[in-house]
């Protein structure tokens, strides 16, 4: 997958949240294969995580995507990417502006605002989107590169809430990286996104609050790899009837 001009192996992203301690986190990463974790500037500057958690990435050798989560405006937005810009040292932003607090759904109005002003300011944007086709455009007109509509709401686990909405982004911008940000609860939720044609996906509750991380993560990473082969394949479609797998032509046929 090329995003930005960098070329990336893996076909998921980890998120760095909710993990019982630094090293299940350090150990998820590994297995799940991940090239690039999340990281939120304000939720490690409440935690208290500090260089000792930005010495964890580190070690682990994984490219950082800074996160503006926890933002409702765009003001907010824009001055949490460009502290995040600072202190990680990269143009690469996940940029949310959040609209709603019980569903966590993206303010699509300021998010656009937020990705062209960062944009200008030569930010390399990663939005979390809504799965619209109007606002994708919007998004691409404002400079980002990449669209990252959800599945479903951050953290709840429900996998592909319209996968309608989802097949049509794909097939509507088909050279634009698609990635499926938010929602993901299992692995075949997971490949399920794959399946769409998708680039990548985006995840961290599922694997954070499993009962076992490390396993979950290695779980998603087979799934995502399984999807994206088998998109690749081309399916069959799906039928309304049935359809012998057995050829019928040469058969005997027994009259009455």
């Amino acid at each position: 997958m090329l995003v930005y001009g960098t070329e990336l192996r893996s076909r998921l992203l980890l998120g760095t949240a909710q993990y019982p301690s630094p090293a299940v986190l350090a150990e998820a990463v590994r297995a799940s294969g991940a090239e690039v974790v999340t990281v939120s500037l304000r939720r490690e500057g409440v935690a208290g995580g500090g260089q000792g958690f930005w010495q964890l990435v580190r070690d682990l050798g994984v490219r950082v995507l800074p996160n503006t989560a926890g933002c409702h405006t765009v003001k907010e937005a824009v001055t949490t990417a460009r502290m995040a810009r600072e202190v990680f040292s990269t143009p690469w932003i996940k940029l949310e502006v959040i609209g709603e607090d019980d569903t966590l759904q993206p303010d699509v109005f300021g998010l656009v605002e937020a990705a062209r002003i960062l944009s200008a300011e030569g930010f390399q944007v990663f939005p979390y989107t809504t799965d619209d086709l109007v606002v994708a455009g919007r998004l691409l007109d404002a400079g980002c590169q990449v669209l990252m509509p959800w599945g479903a709401p951050i953290g709840s686990g429900r996998g592909i809430n319209n996968p309608y909405a989802l097949r049509s982004l794909r097939a509507h911008f088909p050279n634009v990286p698609l990635v499926v940000d938010a929602g993901i609860g299992l692995p075949s939720h997971a490949a399920q996104a794959m399946e769409l044609g998708y680039d990548a996906v985006l995840l961290n509750t599922a694997v954070a609050r499993a009962g076992d991380p490390v396993r979950m993560a290695r779980a998603m990473a087979r799934a995502v790899e399984a999807g994206r082969l088998a998109f690749e394949a081309d399916p069959m479609e799906a039928r309304d009837m049935a359809a012998p797998s057995s050829p019928v032509i040469g058969m005997p046929v027994f009259g009455a």
